[in-house]
């Protein structure tokens, strides 16, 4: 346990130090006046909350304060941790009871997907199960390569396309593929695509009913990698994937790397996804389960 607890005080070390080491830091012995919930809720804005959830936290301290008799700013760091604590959800438990599940990775260019990608069917592979990857992201020949690296380093298959092939027909061969060879887990890595493209994120739909027609009920999950570092913006990205291919959960990549490690509250609360994994370094063991205790301590360290 106190491996794991280290693990996501480093990996959360610049958000800590960064804006929610001034939300930390500003809880002292001075007393509570309206000057304390103008800048506490500056604070919380600069660390990438979102305006409604600071003010929805902001609103929760103010009334503790009154119901409770709080006279000093420094009672209110428990209750701060507290209400952080209680706007993330504890992730539910991954359920691959069809065989294979099928897992579609889906995100913008350069969110880590494929590294994600990897690094899940380490984990998976890990447990004990059968994996094969599917590289259905035929506009990037290193994607390919990255993952068929990771194919041979785990002995796991990869089907892949000619590049620049149709995604749609790779994924649906890979699907197919995990069926024949009774697989536990098909892990389908996408093109990155920006949500504003419209035909791109109708490329993506097609992936996504295709992969059905290869097995019914698939995808089980569809995961959406996105780069903790880009803050607010990972909100509108989530929310067009959501509305593309109804993403079943999220992946924090590159949290290690970001100092807006907020946004995770702004995410859960807008459209109420699960927080499945984050990414707290480079090594594969580092993509770990989300943890919203560890979390939340981490980023109110100081």
């Amino acid at each position: 346990m106190t491996d794991i607890l280290s693990r996501w005080r480093a990996g959360l070390s610049k958000t800590g130090k960064a804006a929610f080491g001034r939300v930390a830091s500003f809880f002292g012995a001075t007393e509570i006046t309206d000057e304390t919930w103008d800048e506490l809720e500056a604070l919380l804005i600069q660390a990438d909350l979102g305006i409604d959830t600071a003010t929805s936290v902001l609103d929760a301290l103010k009334r503790i304060t009154r119901d409770r008799g709080l006279l000093r700013s420094e009672e209110l760091k428990s209750s701060l941790r507290a209400e952080l604590r209680a706007r993330l959800d504890t992730p539910p438990a991954l359920d691959f009871s069809a065989r294979p599940t099928v897992i579609l990775l889906v995100g913008v260019n350069g969110s880590g997907k494929t590294t994600s990608a990897a690094k899940l069917g380490q984990r998976f592979h890990a447990e004990g199960k059968s994996i094969l990857f599917g590289a259905a992201d035929t506009f990037r020949a290193a994607a390919v390569d990255q993952l068929q690296v990771w194919g041979d380093r785990l002995n796991v298959p990869v089907v892949a396309g000619a590049p620049e092939s149709d995604p749609g027909a790779v994924a649906f061969n890979a699907v197919q593929s995990g069926v024949a060879r009774g697989m536990d887990i098909v892990l389908v890595d996408t093109a990155g695509r920006l949500q504003t493209r419209f035909n791109l994120m109708e490329e993506l739909r097609k992936v996504h009913r295709v992969v059905g027609k290869a097995l019914a009920g698939a995808p089980h999950h569809v995961w959406l990698v996105l780069d903790a570092t880009t803050g607010q913006n990972a909100l509108e990205q989530a929310r067009k994937f959501k509305e593309t291919v109804n993403v079943t959960g999220i992946i924090l990549s590159k949290l290690d790397s970001s100092a807006r490690g907020g946004m995770a509250f702004a995410i859960q609360k807008e459209l109420g996804i699960p927080i499945l994994f984050a990414g707290l370094g480079e090594k594969p063991e580092d993509l770990t389960p989300f943890d919203p205790d560890s979390f939340v301590d981490g980023i109110l360290q100081s």
